[in-house]
């Protein structure tokens, strides 16, 4: 079942019914009262300062593994919630990945920038950039990327992506940066979500250890999905006229992004939607700490 990804920019009360959420809207608004199935929702965006809930509804949210993002007053997501029992042999898996070697986490950490490198190969070929500049240092990964092969593919995409534009990619540089810092919030939601529900500590990276980040698996495990994100933002950027870019992102830049999670991507020659795919790979991970397989299963973008 495709969990859907729900986005509230107005005020309103969310309570809990019967396992159903129920929206009620200030009366000025003439809005009826409405109910939503929580088994239906994988993802709900707060964007607006007069939203309240209940603590039953936020509870229920996330005992049925929803993960709940909030924005800034520029909204901006800023703030992530999700189960941390999301497996129900969260101790036992707990276990596994503490106990993980460092040579296994090096290994998975190549895996993952390579492939990373590869749809960064695509997306700039998509572009119509050659590639195979990209795809030849993803090749020259090594384990843990000790050569930081990862940051130097990452320069050469981003001169190709952004060129048009004349900036920089970097959180606080100009348009169009905020539609791919909007698209990784998404991203990253739905990364902490699958990885909680294969029982993972979304704390514990392979290879990010920043102390202050909650969320350093999520940060290691969404690399190859980046560039899905990117060319999912880029198709509707290159809608724009050049030059037209708006100051910050409209109501219907946030909702061409928030499609995110019902992408198709294509994991192993098998297509599914990418809350799906994820879900894929980060039981793939829990599999390779285990020692069960040796690969993490990642999307591929041709």
């Amino acid at each position: 079942m495709i969990k859907k990804t729900i986005y509230f920019s107005h005020p309103v009360h969310l309570s809990l019914r019967n396992e159903q959420m129920v929206l009620d809207y200030p009366k000025e608004t003439e809005k009826e009262q409405r109910t939503l199935p929580l088994e239906d929702i994988g993802l709900i965006v707060f964007d607006n300062g007069q939203i309240t809930y209940s603590q039953g509804i936020i509870s229920a949210l996330i005992e049925r593994n929803a993960a709940v993002l909030w924005c800034d007053q520029k909204h901006m997501p800023t703030g992530l919630m999700v189960n941390i029992e999301g497996s129900s042999t969260f101790t036992e898996a707990l276990r596994t990945q503490l106990s993980a070697s460092e040579p296994l986490k090096k290994q998975l950490w190549k895996q993952t920038i390579q492939q990373k490198i590869r749809n960064q190969a695509a997306v700039v070929e998509l572009l119509g950039y050659d590639g195979e500049a990209l795809r030849r240092m993803s090749e020259k990964v090594g384990s843990g990327d000790p050569e930081n092969m990862e940051g130097r593919a990452a320069s050469r995409y981003w001169d190709m992506v952004l060129r048009p534009y004349g900036v920089t990619r970097g959180r606080e540089e100009g348009m169009p940066n905020a539609y791919f810092n909007y698209a990784y919030a998404i991203l990253r939601a739905v990364t902490a979500r699958s990885l909680v529900a294969s029982g993972f500590l979304p704390a514990m990276g392979i290879h990010h250890t920043n102390k202050y980040n909650s969320f350093c698996l999520a940060d290691d495990i969404m690399e190859p999905y980046r560039p899905i994100a990117d060319w999912w933002a880029l198709q509707w950027i290159n809608r724009i006229e050049r030059g037209c870019l708006p100051p910050a992102l409209r109501t219907a830049d946030k909702a061409h992004l928030l499609e995110i999670p019902v992408l198709d991507v294509t994991i192993e020659g098998k297509q599914s939607p990418l809350m799906n795919g994820m879900q894929r790979t980060t039981a793939g991970l829990m599999a390779c700490f285990e020692g069960v397989q040796r690969k993490i299963p990642y999307p591929e973008l041709a």
